[in-house]
């Protein structure tokens, strides 16, 4: 390796700082936000977890309205989509307390209720994010007709 090389690889690297540091930071909020959730909506053990159901629910929600703006609706700052999408969503979304609630479901005997959960859960979150995407379209939409009417007029 080349001395041209490292140096390169070092600069490249050092720009990763920022990214790095607003995921983190946004992992701790969304973190702390599902912590919150769960002490205000706890479940026991055997018990169907609707905490969880919730979480993954309204990240789902949230992610599905949020690249729909990022991506099609506006112009951010390229940090604001890792800090948001992947950190404080990633951070308050939980797949491994999904798969942990399951596996202590199957344990306690409620299979019924692990198939039951593991189907709502699949479900909810597939339709939170569709409803999402589209909801977010149609309101992006209709602003920007309201604000091409308030700047031209309305056409007819």
């Amino acid at each position: 390796m080349n001395g041209e090389t490292a140096a390169g690889g070092a600069a490249a690297r050092s720009g990763e700082w920022p990214l790095l540091t607003v995921i983190a930071l946004g992992g701790a909020v969304g973190a702390e936000g599902r912590y919150g959730v769960g002490l205000i909506f706890p479940h026991g053990q055997g018990q169907f977890p609707w905490s969880t159901v919730l979480i993954n629910a309204s990240g789902c929600l949230l992610i599905g309205a949020l690249m729909v703006l990022l991506s099609e609706l506006t112009s951010p700052h390229r940090l604001v989509r890792p800090f948001l999408g992947v950190g404080v969503l990633g951070g308050y979304t939980t797949f491994s307390t999904f798969t942990v609630d399951s596996r202590q479901l199957i344990a306690a005997g409620h299979l019924w209720r692990a198939v039951a959960y593991v189907s709502t859960m699949v479900v909810v979150c597939a339709v939170a994010v569709w409803v999402a995407t589209a909801g977010a379209r149609q309101a992006g939409l209709a602003l920007g007709t309201l604000m091409s009417n308030r700047k031209g007029g309305t056409a007819g």
